[in-house]
């Protein structure tokens, strides 16, 4: 019998796990925010940001309402993302958006729980005249994530409406 969805749920299990994990890690047993950065190659160091908005640091909130809005927008789209998991007929499909899930539910529990969402990978060039925004596991997850919609959608390609879950 073909589940795909049991790929998605496992996908999504793992990279919360992952996530929350690397960042109780870097709080509580490196320190990092004690530390400050530990370099990891020219082009990459940890360093913890909290970050109080969402991707690269858009639409900053500084009180609980927008913190609450971010934290149920989250949820609300996690839950309709697993809707979409549990109903995919791809295998590639169902871990995309199992990792997604994962992610959104990590930086929710960030969020609801610090107020605000750990970030800690930094990438640079190595003369640092150019920086990219500061990230964490869960954000790697929705981006590989979405990659994976894309594929599905554009090189593997629906033979029908039925492969993406839609009727």
């Amino acid at each position: 019998m073909n589940r795909p969805w049991i790929w998605g749920l496992a996908a999504a299990v793992l990279g919360l796990a992952a996530d929350q994990a690397s960042k109780l890690w870097l709080l509580f047993g490196v320190r990092l925010g004690e530390t400050g950065a530990i370099p990891l190659a020219p082009f990459a160091e940890l360093r913890l940001i909290w970050n109080y908005g969402i991707s690269y640091g858009l639409f900053q909130q500084d009180g609980d309402v927008g913190r609450w809005l971010l934290v149920a927008l989250a949820l609300v789209a996690a839950v309709a993302m697993s809707v979409w998991m549990m109903r995919a007929k791809s295998r590639v499909l169902a871990l995309a958006l199992g990792l997604i899930v994962g992610g959104a539910v990590g930086n929710a529990i960030d969020r609801a729980w610090w107020g605000a969402v750990v970030d800690f990978v930094h990438l640079f060039l190595p003369d640092r005249s150019r920086s990219w925004y500061v990230f964490n596991l869960a954000d790697v997850w929705i981006v590989v994530g979405v990659i994976g919609l894309l594929y599905d959608s554009v090189v593997a390609g629906p033979k029908d409406a039925t492969k993406s879950g839609s009727s």
